[in-house]
């Protein structure tokens, strides 16, 4: 028999500090060479060129194996529909029979918030206090209830084009987390003077400038996952400490990344390690004050693998989900 488990269902057993602390776990297995995952594959479907991603992972503690099938079409909002969605497939480590089948959605939105909040914490300054955040959609508001859990913060910013959805992110969230937050009319006022700046867009040209960045900031970038697709200039990167999540993903998706090193800006060898690495202590993080800290996430199969297997064991032990025979 195998679970299958609606949005609603991983919601109600995947806080977010538990999944946080997952996703720590989950960062220093991979960079330590302990999960066997390769660069996802993708697909361009139709004249839209929408997305769709096959993402499998396994490793042996804790011993989880599945898939996730990531779909991105853009025009979805037309539709009212999201316009990322996804479904996980949880198979069982031993026998590689079907254990689960999730909405994973919410995973996907919910575990890169979290991964961006173990950048914060391991990366951004320990007084960190003003955040300004790029985009006002699922991802903006799930960063927030991420970074929150890890950093005191005092004043948050955001800004994206539409000045409806990025006043309505003011009040919504406002109401939601009991912090000052709010709109601005551009993306610089958003970041200048900020210590933690996410970008969360669909934009495929630079939303910041160099300018915007001060010394002693801390940019998690999550918005460009596309070789030809960038959200922060060629200068940021060239003075920043970088990061990212896969070192072999960034080589062939990352264009915040390889449209830097085929400017001729910066080498490889620019990128310093992967945050899993950070985590364990292996690769040095932050080093001063005024550093420039920037973590590129693209997003890791195991991060899916092991939040589903968290919340499948909750869910099992507290008598969620459905149960089904195929």
């Amino acid at each position: 028999m195998a679970l299958l488990l609606s949005e609603k269902d991983v919601r109600a057993v995947l806080p977010m500090p538990d999944l946080i602390s997952a996703m720590e776990g989950a960062l220093a297995q991979f960079s330590a060479g302990a999960v066997n995952q390769p660069v996802r594959t993708v697909l361009e479907v139709g004249p839209d060129r929408n997305y769709f991603g096959v993402m499998p992972a396994s490793l042996d503690d804790p011993p989880a194996m599945g898939a996730k099938l990531v779909t991105v079409y853009a025009k979805n909002h037309d539709k009212h529909l999201p316009s990322h969605l996804a479904t996980i497939i949880l198979l069982d480590h031993a026998t590689g029979g079907l254990v689960a089948i999730l909405d994973g959605r919410f995973i996907t939105e919910a575990r890169t918030a979290a991964v961006s909040a173990v950048s914060v914490k391991h990366l951004a300054r320990p007084d960190a206090h003003i955040l300004g955040i790029i985009g006002s959609g699922v991802q903006a508001r799930s960063h927030l209830e991420a970074i929150r859990h890890v950093r005191a913060l005092d004043e948050v910013r955001v800004w994206s084009p539409n000045a409806l959805n990025r006043e309505a992110f003011a009040f919504e969230m406002s109401a939601a987390t009991g912090l000052r937050i709010k709109a601005v009319s551009t993306a610089s006022l958003a970041a200048r003077g900020a210590d933690l700046v996410v970008l969360a867009t669909s934009s495929r040209t630079p939303v910041i400038a160099d300018i915007d960045v001060d010394p002693g900031t801390h940019i998690a970038a999550v918005g460009a996952c596309r070789p030809d697709q960038r959200e922060m200039p060629t200068a940021v990167l060239a003075r920043a400490r970088v990061y990212c999540d896969s070192r072999a993903a960034a080589r062939k998706e990352a264009g915040d990344l390889l449209i830097p090193q085929q400017e001729g800006a910066f080498g490889d060898d620019h990128i310093l390690g992967e945050i899993g690495g950070v985590v364990s202590g292996r690769v040095p993080g932050r080093l001063a004050k005024q550093d420039v800290t920037v973590f590129k996430s693209l997003g890791l199969a195991v991060e899916d693998v092991v939040a589903a297997r968290l919340a499948v064991d909750r869910a099992a032990a507290t008598g969620l989900g459905q149960t089904m025979k195929l």
